[in-house]
């Protein structure tokens, strides 16, 4: 039989918060003698297309519930995305379409299995869409559950009211909504950021008011970008992104400031080397660490030897991938051929062919060159950022006339 106490303090050795105190172990007792699983529940809104590793400190520490034999509740937050998390805002975040909100959905579901294992025993994937879209008078008993008081509590609330910055009644809905996610999923424990104490706390009282046992919350540390400062953002620009290709995550990797690396190597769950590794070759270690966890230990050699070659020994890429081109497609749409190659959002593309850091055969190109045509791409090196190469070559199509001016 497991050993509650023992288990308790593996699944809290390394989170920031574990409240109630003792409440962790109590509830493994609890599920033991119903001789069931713990659902441990993490809610993620789909507010933008892709996961980073900020993500996945969260994640792990899932998995780590996983392998002890308990059930993951996932929640894709598309109707709370409608409204948008506010934690740690000083205003009101812009809607996003239904449109968007399904393909980000659809994305953190395949990229969240890259830290989870998928069984069905061991997951459950939902929608809070499934129970959220209520009739009015469930929606009423929901809102009795919490008072205007209460919710003026969170720190970012409680700033904008004293600054008589706007506050809309639907983000007061916010942590009220994702505290009944909590209820309709019957948690037992739930995960999140220190940025999400208040949301988590708040699930508590509103079980409560249902008749329900109230779960357990568990707070992971927020994980800093590659700037070592702030907290790891896409919309900052200092995140790796869990699709991005080998090299691109090695080589960000190694740019986090030394100060950084004890939290990186303690947050991502990563051995460090021992303690007489200098820090180049303590992060080169990391580097490897983490492109083998999110693609493969060939995909990690492959990337350090590519990174020495162009960086250390100053020589271009020796073999580079080739992206294949759709020959009926002319001219060629780039950013959907940056996402497509290197793994980039066709949004991040553009910024980066604004910024010129794409070049093709060298020659860095604009803003303005989103369209070229097929004959000026085929057989051309792609190359996006410091790290990203493609080779471009055109799908062979033999019914197709040739490319280029022909002779007469």
């Amino acid at each position: 039989m497991p050993d509650a106490a023992e288990d308790a303090a593996f699944l809290t050795r390394n989170t920031v918060d574990a409240l109630p105190a003792s409440g962790l172990e109590e509830r493994l007792r609890v599920c033991a003698r119903e001789a069931r699983p713990l659902r441990v529940k993490l809610g993620l809104d789909p507010t933008a297309p892709d996961l980073h590793l900020g993500h996945t400190v969260v994640l792990q520490k899932l998995r780590e519930f996983q392998d002890l034999g308990h059930k993951v509740v996932l929640i894709v937050g598309d109707y709370t995305a409608r409204i948008g998390d506010p934690s740690g805002r000083s205003q009101t975040r812009p809607a996003l379409s239904g449109a968007e909100i399904d393909a980000n959905a659809e994305t953190y579901k395949k990229q969240a299995f890259l830290v989870l294992l998928a069984a069905p025993e061991r997951l459950e994937v939902r929608r809070n869409s499934e129970w959220l879209e209520m009739p009015t008078e469930e929606l009423f008993a929901l809102v009795r559950t919490t008072t205007v008081a209460q919710l003026l509590e969170r720190n970012d609330f409680a700033k904008r009211f004293v600054a008589k910055g706007p506050i809309s009644l639907l983000e007061l809905l916010y942590p009220i909504m994702q505290g009944y996610d909590s209820v309709a999923t019957r948690a037992d424990v739930e995960l999140g950021g220190t940025d999400q104490t208040f949301n988590l706390m708040l699930g508590r009282d509103i079980q409560r008011a249902y008749g329900m046992a109230e779960q357990c919350v568990l707070t992971v540390p927020i994980l800093p970008g590659t700037d070592g400062t702030q907290k790891m953002s896409k919309s900052v620009g200092n995140h790796v992104g869990l699709t991005e290709s080998p090299d691109e995550i090695y080589g960000k990797t190694l740019s986090i400031p030394d100060a950084a690396m004890a939290q990186w190597f303690a947050l991502l769950a990563v051995t460090p080397p021992g303690p007489d590794t200098g820090p180049r070759d303590a992060k080169r270690a990391l580097a490897r660490a983490l492109v083998a966890r999110l693609h493969s230990a060939a995909a990690a050699t492959g990337a350090q030897e590519r990174f020495d070659r162009r960086f250390i020994d100053k020589r271009e890429p020796e073999e580079l991938e080739v992206h294949i081109l759709a020959s009926g497609v002319d001219p060629a749409h780039i950013p959907a051929i940056i996402g497509e190659a290197l793994g980039h959002s066709r949004s991040e593309a553009r910024r980066l062919l604004a910024q010129g850091a794409v070049r093709l055969d060298g020659a860095a190109l604009s803003a303005a060159d989103v369209d070229l045509s097929l004959a000026r791409l085929d057989g051309a090196v792609l190359q996006v950022g410091k790290r990203g190469f493609r080779r471009l070559r055109i799908e062979p199509d033999p019914g197709a006339a040739p490319l280029g001016p022909q002779s007469v």
